[in-house]
């Protein structure tokens, strides 16, 4: 179920993570550290910890590589959409452990924990895998270490990977607080704890203080020109096809809006990337966001990276409605169309200015008023004003209420009449270059354009106490 947006009220948490690395695995993005110039570590107890989000689903993908060579090393990764950990030694497997829970969604935020000490008198508890506070113990294999065993890890020769194992089974999805503990077992509340007020929510804390031994590190992503930086003070990592612009405002303790890559429509091509915020497809079908709003302002901008036809469609839709040919069609769809026309219940109207590659789209939704309104490169179209509040100054529609259902919420989207554009979404934390930076009333998000007054950007901090 997508995560729905009500009222704009600022829910606030306790630490706060300010960046993550997003990783998109069409750039083979990844990171690598030599361990050779390193002492070895100890090889019998290490903890690992990263917070997650998701982009894609089904295809092996590698969080984190400690590899001496081909024939020994310890991996985590997702395949099938089950969680493995895994130390080979010498050609054979000597620890595996493989979820029977399945991870597949591409909207929240999850904390991973792997502790090793082959040291420990219960041989299952000498490798162990936490969710977000929780253990798995559920294993659809399950091969634990001898006593005393080595991990193959911190052995101070080889390749530590970041999102890769040699050269494929790229990591596609978002990183964040990424820790490594060399010689140390730390629990998993040494990473988060429950929310006081909502006990359910796992949330990261502060982890600058622990102790992470001779080969450890802590990537906190927050240096844009190295995001490889080790803030523990160990070697840095060298970057892979990763840029400053894959510094991202969507962390675990503010969780920003993207496109949802499970909401495709038979028959269509679909291509989601840079973490599910670049969509390109050749369907009249909508892409839909993975947030829904029911109440409240919002903002957000859709830029055109290529444009072949003039058959394009920003705008929102109704959840109820997104199975007909386009959003333009039923009522309780409103979209700006590449002519220059708008668009609802199946009627077009002349509106604004023709949109196409590089241009800039705004969509202000304001279902406090009922009013939508549209700006090309920051000028609102038929001279629209957000700020106008009832009176609808230039509003392209007056629109439906919506419920506080998901059946009666509205998701962004665009569309395309058959032939393919490519549209990258940006719902406060962009995946492109912006030039000026604008954040909303309350200081969250980074938009080209000027965020009108009242209007938040889709985030949980944005999230109001009736939101669902």
């Amino acid at each position: 179920m997508p995560l729905i947006l009500g009222a704009n009220e600022t829910k606030v948490t306790g630490y706060d993570v300010d960046n993550s690395c997003m990783f998109n695995d069409g750039d083979s993005a990844a990171m690598s550290r030599d361990q050779s110039a390193n002492s070895a570590g100890t090889n019998t107890k290490g903890t690992l910890s990263v917070w997650l989000k998701m982009s894609a689903a089904g295809t092996e993908q590698v969080i984190y590589t400690r590899e001496t060579d081909a024939s020994n090393y310890f991996k985590v990764w997702f395949e099938n959409d089950r969680l493995l950990i895994q130390t080979v030694t010498s050609g054979s497997v000597t620890m595996k452990k493989e979820t029977n829970r399945v991870f597949r969604d591409p909207s929240a935020w999850m904390n991973v924990v792997v502790i090793l000490d082959s040291t420990d008198g219960t041989a299952e508890d000498r490798q162990q895998i936490w969710i977000n506070g929780s253990r798995e113990t559920s294993f659809a294999n399950s091969t634990t270490i001898g006593s005393s065993a080595n991990f193959q890890i911190n052995t101070g020769t080889g390749t530590d990977y970041i999102g890769r194992r040699g050269s494929g089974n790229y990591y596609d999805g978002y990183m964040a607080e990424l820790v490594w503990i060399d010689g140390t077992d730390y629990a998993a509340t040494s990473f988060g704890e429950f929310n006081e007020d909502s006990p359910n929510i796992w949330q990261p804390i502060d982890v600058s203080g622990l102790t992470f031994g001779t080969n450890g590190f802590y990537l906190d992503f927050e240096a844009s020109g190295n995001l490889g930086n080790d803030v523990s003070g160990g070697t840095d990592f060298t970057e892979a096809n990763l840029a400053a612009t894959d510094q991202m405002l969507d962390t675990c303790t503010n969780n920003f809006c993207t496109m949802n890559p499970l909401d495709q429509k038979v028959g269509g091509t679909y291509t989601f990337s840079e973490g599910n915020l670049q969509v390109e497809q050749d369907i009249i079908r909508g892409s839909l966001s993975n947030f829904g709003i029911t109440a409240g302002k919002w903002y957000a901008e859709a830029k055109f990276v290529s444009t072949n036809s003039d058959s394009c469609r920003i705008g929102i839709v109704g959840i109820s409605s997104v199975d007909n040919d386009n959003p333009g069609k039923p009522a309780t769809g409103y979209v700006y169309d590449q002519d220059g026309n708008k668009s609802n219940n199946n009627t077009a109207a002349s509106y604004g200015d023709t949109y196409s590659t590089g241009d800039i789209i705004g969509i202000a939704v304001d279902l406090d008023n009922l009013k939508i309104y549209f700006s090309k490169n920051g000028t609102f179209q038929d001279s629209g004003d957000p700020t106008s509040g009832g009176t609808g100054t230039g509003a392209a529609y007056t629109i439906t209420a919506a419920s506080g259902t998901p059946a009666g919420a509205y998701f962004f989207t665009h569309c395309d009449n058959a032939d393919t554009n490519k549209v990258f979404w940006n719902f406060g934390s962009p995946a492109f270059a912006i030039s000026s930076g604008n954040a909303d009333d309350n200081g969250y998000g980074n938009f080209e354009y000027d965020v009108p007054a009242g209007y938040l950007a889709l985030c949980t901090k944005n999230l109001g106490s009736d939101g669902g």
